[in-house]
């Protein structure tokens, strides 16, 4: 796409299905891995990536060749078989549906990439849903209670 400038940044977010504690230590730096593969392969640029065993967070610079949903699709659908592929998990790993996605202007950056890298320390006072709905409080995102990344019922 000649002639086509854009400065595009976009946080995402997804769980796990039923926001089950699966990423594992052991794998889980492979696993950031292969969606930053995904990423740069659909030439858009990542920033920031990491999580907890139960969601992800990815920051990246997004290119206006694909749209935001096809290239969560392609992150979701391509790392999900890659950790069936590979048996990380006993049974069926999936993601649950849906995803949040946030746009940041270039000044919030570095803010953002920061909160992006420090999940672990963030978590040891607030669950993933509180996090999670301060983000799309935030916002000001309108959302039904009844589609935030459900637990296990």
């Amino acid at each position: 796409m000649s002639n086509t400038y854009t400065q595009i940044h976009i946080h995402a977010v997804f769980a796990v299905q039923n926001r089950i504690s699966l990423i594992s230590k052991l794998w889980e730096e492979r696993l950031y891995q292969y969606i930053t593969g995904i990423i740069q392969h659909k030439n858009h640029k990542l920033l920031a990536i990491n999580g907890t065993p139960d969601h992800v967070h990815i920051l990246f610079g997004m290119r206006p060749s694909q749209s935001l949903s096809d290239l969560m699709q392609d992150i979701k659908g391509d790392s999900s078989r890659w950790i069936n592929e590979n048996r990380f998990v006993n049974g069926k790993f999936s993601w649950q549906e849906g995803f949040g996605g946030f746009s940041y202007s270039k000044s919030q950056i570095s803010a953002v990439a920061n909160y992006i890298e420090n999940q672990e320390e963030h978590h040891k006072t607030k669950t993933f849903i509180d996090e999670y709905r301060k983000i799309l409080n935030d916002f000001g995102i309108d959302y039904d209670e009844r589609y935030i990344f459900k637990p296990l019922e």
